[in-house]
């Protein structure tokens, strides 16, 4: 099939050459997709200062600018989530691409704070095509392996979120440092996209037979069953709480921690920036498991960012880099742990829609808590503000610790009794 039929959500006319790739060559692809869009949704992190000067921009506007991201990555995933289950991944992959590299255009020739909006916005939907895609194709191609295929979703995501201010504050020392980053980022998509192209679809589904298939793309209001309800609201609520954390570290950060470490040099800023999230993505390899997983990290994820403020306070470049590393281990083993519970109990056929729904609702604790922020800095200063901020984020954090700390001591232990063996005589 190619991707045109597959969009129509109709058989191609007649077979045509196709890389019938192996499952690995699937896995990767789909990984890579996710990966180098938002990589490139976040090269952007250690440029905002650089932005701010460029456009005449506030801090309020760089929050703003983000928010954009975040609010066009959200619908997205409301009228678009379910897509993938329908037209295929591959196609929802190859859309994805295309809109990111619209989106990277836009955002590397802005040059007001709208084209800087339309260009985020569009880098939004890129992902929210791919999210939902990327997390189904990977749970197909591993079928008996549900939780790796779940610890491959989130090391793919946090990991490009936390590659890419590394990676743009390295490029942004290259001549043009606000579009130079962009243009290469988009001679990478371009690559990506060949293989893409020429894969062989497998699709998910059978293709919608009727006479008006595109109905099914029609948006529709999030349902899950009974069995995974409990579970999906845990993950939605632990995933809005880490990406509230994410989200400062994607926004003001940058110039948080350069007052921390005094230093402005956009290469160790866009690291400091991508510690929590890089630790976040390399605590997926860690094989943390038991029923107090969940609460021991959400602890870990509240004390940690308690003493990021502290780092400010004491002005301890040392603590802020120990703290981050914490707090995106702790963030990490509670999100995948309660990610993969959710992800388990969702019936196969609406997996995307699901999941989709579920970075809804984790997407959001990216804009409106940062908005407030940036708010907050303007009226208190940016240190009043974060301090306050992180207190609040610390709270929720212990909160969400100690009830899903009730929840685990109230489940039952089963210990295996010892099998007797009857002596022959």
């Amino acid at each position: 099939m190619t991707v045109f039929s597959e969009l129509r959500m109709r058989p191609a006319t007649a077979d045509r050459w196709g890389w019938d790739a192996s499952t690995t060559a699937r896995l990767v692809m789909a990984g890579v997709v996710i990966f180098t869009l938002l990589v490139g949704a976040n090269l952007a992190t250690p440029l905002y200062p650089l932005l701010q000067a460029k456009l005449g921009i506030t801090a309020l506007d760089v929050t703003v600018a983000f928010s954009a991201y975040v609010l066009a990555l959200v619908a997205t995933l409301v009228l678009a989530g379910h897509w993938s289950d329908h037209i295929g991944r591959r196609a929802a992959l190859v859309l994805a691409v295309l809109v990111g590299l619209t989106g990277g255009f836009v955002f590397a020739t802005a040059d007001s704070l709208v084209a800087l909006c339309a260009g985020r916005a569009l880098q939004g939907v890129a992902v929210a095509l791919a999210t939902g895609a990327s997390s189904a194709a990977l749970r197909e191609l591993l079928p008996s392996r549900p939780e790796w295929a779940s610890r491959f979703t989130l090391l793919a995501s946090a990991g490009g979120v936390a590659a890419g201010p590394a990676i743009g504050g390295l490029l942004s020392l290259l001549p043009g440092p606000t579009t130079t980053p962009y243009y290469l980022h988009s001679v990478v998509l371009a690559a990506v996209l060949v293989p893409l192209y020429l894969l062989k679809a497998r699709p998910a589904i059978s293709l919608h037979a009727g006479p008006q298939p595109l109905r099914v793309l029609a948006p529709r209001r999030p349902s899950v069953s009974s069995d995974a309800r409990g579970a999906f609201w845990l993950a939605s609520s632990v995933g809005f709480l880490s990406f509230t954390v994410f989200g400062f570290c994607l926004s003001l950060a940058p110039g948080y921690f350069a007052q921390i470490v005094h230093a402005d040099s956009r290469p160790l800023i866009g690291l400091l920036a991508g510690l929590t999230l890089g630790s976040s993505a390399l605590s997926q390899l860690l094989a943390v498991r038991g029923r107090f997983a969940v609460s021991a990290g959400l602890a870990v994820l509240g004390v940690s960012v308690l003493l990021i403020a502290a780092a400010a306070a004491w002005s301890s470049p040392w603590l802020l880099i120990l703290a981050s590393i914490t707090a995106g281990v702790g963030q990490g083993v509670a999100f995948r742990t309660v990610f993969n519970d959710v992800a388990g109990k969702v019936e196969a056929a609406r997996h995307a829609q699901i999941i989709s729904t579920v970075y809804v609702i984790t997407y959001l604790g990216s804009a409106f808590p940062v908005i407030g922020l940036g708010l907050a800095a303007g009226m208190v200063g940016l240190q009043a503000a974060v301090a306050g901020f992180v207190t609040l984020c610390a709270a929720a954090a212990l909160t969400l610790a100690a009830v899903t700390l009730r929840t685990a001591l109230r489940q039952p232990v089963y210990v295996r009794q010892p099998v007797h063996v009857r002596q022959q005589v």
